[in-house]
């Protein structure tokens, strides 16, 4: 695969084509399935983990006070969920 700025399920789609020799249409099925399991796991707040790439966890966030940067005002952002990344310790060596 060429250097590119983002990575999309097309490119993956096209390089489980060209690497494994799986058809377009099922490349792209085979991808929409990983992506759909990955959602559907963290949005039971299950945490993903890739072994040689990284954690995927869901954060609880409370709610706290903040200042809106245009007007100065206060105010209080809500109580939410967020999801984090933890790198692994080998590809974080490897990009270093």
């Amino acid at each position: 695969m060429e250097k590119r700025s983002n990575l999309t399920r097309r490119d993956l789609a096209q390089a489980i084509n060209e690497q494994l020799g799986f058809s377009r249409s099922s490349a792209g099925e085979l991808v929409d399935k990983v992506f759909t399991c990955l959602k559907e796991t963290l949005l039971k707040e299950e945490s993903i983990k890739l072994v040689q790439f990284g954690t995927f966890t869901v954060r609880q966030k409370s709610a706290r006070v903040g200042r809106n940067p245009r007007t100065g005002e206060t105010m209080e952002i809500s109580k939410r969920s967020m999801v984090t990344f933890k790198i692994s310790k080998l590809l974080r060596q490897r990009i270093n």
